[in-house]
């Protein structure tokens, strides 16, 4: 009796480097403005970082300058409460400011 014989080479739909090359030209231009698209939000956020991070040291160093100058422990605490609030409200917004361009990055790119 003839036995069956099982293939064990992979079939033509699986992906293997010939199936790779013959990609579509349209499906890599996809990913590659798909990666356009992410670098650029990348580059956008870190520079909205930057931005923030830049301001809050201006801040500090303002904050610094004041206490300096304080004549009595009234004023000391009140520029150390102005600075706390201000600190917590820039934080706040700028998270939010975060998320929406961490929502857009990883949201469908508009097509070109």
């Amino acid at each position: 009796m003839a036995t069956k014989q099982s293939s064990t080479a992979p079939s033509k739909d699986q992906t293997s480097p010939s199936s790779i090359a013959e990609t579509p030209a349209e499906g890599v231009g996809s990913m590659l403005g798909l990666s356009a698209f992410w670098m650029e939000a990348m580059s956008d956020m870190g520079a909205e970082v930057l931005s923030f991070v830049a301001e809050r040291i201006k801040e500090d160093v303002k904050t610094q300058h004041q206490l300096l100058h304080c004549k009595n422990l009234g004023e000391v605490q009140h520029i150390q409460t102005q600075f706390i609030q201000k600190a917590l409200d820039q934080y706040q917004a700028e998270t939010g400011k975060l998320v929406e361009m961490s929502a857009k990055a990883f949201s469908v790119p508009p097509s070109k």
